[in-house]
């Protein structure tokens, strides 16, 4: 096995688990309607190797709303079984973008479900519910907005305008499916909406935590550790400046103008050179 196919194979064991590839022969060769066209650009947006970093960066700044971190610190079971997590959320993601429709439906019920059982108490005395559309929306907002930048600096082929404002249309069907009212349904709007949030938008002790974690507990080998943290230093350039210091992270303005974006570029495309080793995935009337 050659270092390119040792590589790729990694990946995708961390990313997809010990049957990736059958999850993702499910995924893309069931026959059947799906929610969104071949060239869709959620397709293009959630198939890109940009994803890596987007992913790093939707999780920090998700963690940046207090309610919102609680229930993750509480319920999601990340430090515990970190890969397990990232593996069920990248599926997710796969059979919603390239799934059937039918795959795509039963995966955000399953997901409404789970939702329903969370609920608490912050440590601050604040109540939240994984099922409160507010905290629905603002992960959901947070999310695309870091793929869409991760994609728009890192991925293969960035989109235009208009693909920008359709990726959000787009990525805005699965939020509503999983209970999210009024989901943007453009760029403009996305911004207006994250804009919306920022009274709201506190650090935690939790997450402050989380972004040790991520950033200096991650549970690879040694040989993982040095590209992996370069993933991250891009995801945090990509990060509002009002949140690193919140968060527990450093603010390095020439790192992250001048570092960060070629280590990014790098990284996502050794990447997407490794992945392009493994077969195609089939096609639904393979």
């Amino acid at each position: 096995m050659n270092l390119r196919t040792q590589l790729s194979t990694a990946l995708l064991d961390r990313v997809a688990g010990p049957h990736g590839h059958r999850i993702r022969d499910r995924i893309h060769g069931t026959p059947g309607e799906r929610w969104f066209d071949a060239d869709a650009p959620i397709r293009r947006v959630h198939g890109d190797a940009s994803m890596f970093i987007g992913g790093l960066a939707a999780l920090l700044l998700q963690s940046w709303h207090p309610r919102a971190m609680a229930a993750v610190a509480a319920h999601s079971g990340y430090r515990g079984d970190p890969w397990g997590r990232l593996q069920r959320t990248s599926a997710f993601l796969a059979v919603t973008a390239f799934g059937t429709v039918d795959h795509a439906v039963q995966a955000t019920r399953a997901v409404r479900e789970i939702h329903a059982g969370i609920s608490g108490v912050s440590a601050e005395g604040e109540p939240y519910a994984a099922s409160d559309p507010h905290l629905l929306r603002w992960v959901h907002v947070a999310e695309v907005h870091a793929f869409l930048t991760a994609h728009q600096r890192f991925g293969a082929e960035p989109l235009d305008a208009a693909g920008c404002d359709l990726y959000v249309a787009q990525a805005a069907r699965t939020a509503r499916e999983l209970g999210v009212l009024d989901p943007p349904g453009s760029v403009p709007e996305l911004r207006a909406q994250l804009d919306g949030f920022v009274p709201e938008l506190r650090g935690s002790a939790e997450a402050r935590d989380a972004a040790r974690f991520l950033l200096r507990e991650p549970p690879l080998p040694v040989a993982a550790r040095l590209p992996y943290r370069g993933l991250v230093l891009a995801a945090i350039g990509m990060l509002p400046r009002a949140c690193r210091a919140p968060l527990g992270l450093a603010d390095r303005p020439i790192m992250d103008r001048y570092v960060a974006p070629v280590v990014g570029q790098v990284l996502t495309g050794t990447i997407r050179w490794a992945l392009a080793a493994q077969p195609p995935p089939p096609t639904p009337d393979a």
